[in-house]
């Protein structure tokens, strides 16, 4: 796998990753809460920066986290069984998040458990501070790990193989562009757009989001099966 395919996946992946919503949901609910509270537009746009740079962080942190790993246990080159679990992590997650990732109600729930989502609600609305708004973004990427685990494993595993400065290069590149929807949200609110219009965006396209997230990775699943498996397989025989 070339490194043109490799930055090409691991870029699909990421976007994948700043297509789910738990984290944006969050990120609403505070400036919301900040905003309610009569609380001045630099002082919600701190709250919510610091909230995004803890998202950004523990991205970056797991991927380097899991990258770690594999090329702690495999080296640069893990073996195809590897390869072919992680294609079917994604495709699984990929049918998961069709069948469920939003609750069957109205608006834009999500399939958190109840007391989680509550917690995060909570948590929400007694942040005060930066540096509370940064440990509640660390704590809503934690919150999504069951549905980001599967992108940033694939993205690790295409990292490994890469030479150190690619590696760094990819790692960039997955962090960044995983904040895409979170930085959106976060200049909408700094422009002066309202809540209400963001969160009325979310639910009127939340259909579109969940189609496309789960056969993002259903075919990104596909793909690099293809790419690593079958061509490697093929170029042995």
């Amino acid at each position: 796998m070339d490194i043109a395919t490799s930055l090409a996946i691991v870029t699909l992946a990421a976007l994948i990753h700043a297509s789910f919503q738990l984290s944006v949901s969050v990120l609403t609910l505070l400036s919301g809460h900040s905003l309610g509270a009569k609380r001045s537009q630099a002082r919600t746009l701190r709250l919510t920066f610091g909230f995004v740079t803890g998202a950004g962080i523990m991205t970056l942190l797991m991927l380097t986290f899991v990258a770690y790993l594999f090329q702690h246990f495999f080296g640069s080159s893990a073996p195809q069984y590897i390869w072919a679990i992680a294609c079917g992590l994604l495709v699984g997650v990929g049918l998961s998040v069709w069948v469920f990732y939003y609750r069957k109600d109205k608006g834009t729930t999500l399939w958190v458990p109840r007391a989680f989502a509550r917690h995060l609600a909570n948590r929400s609305k007694a942040t005060k501070d930066t540096a509370e708004a940064f440990s509640l973004g660390l704590t809503s990427v934690i919150g999504e790990a069951l549905f980001i685990l599967a992108p940033i494993i694939i993205s690790a595993l295409v990292l490994v193989q890469l030479p150190t400065a690619w590696q760094l290069v990819g790692i960039g590149i997955y962090t960044v562009i995983s904040l895409i929807t979170l930085g959106s949200v976060w200049v909408f609110i700094s422009s002066g757009h309202s809540i209400s219009a963001i969160q009325k965006w979310r639910e009127d396209n939340k259909h579109f989001l969940q189609f496309a997230a789960g056969s993002a990775l259903t075919i990104l699943g596909f793909f690099v099966y293809v790419c690593k498996i079958i061509t490697d397989v093929v170029g042995v025989s």
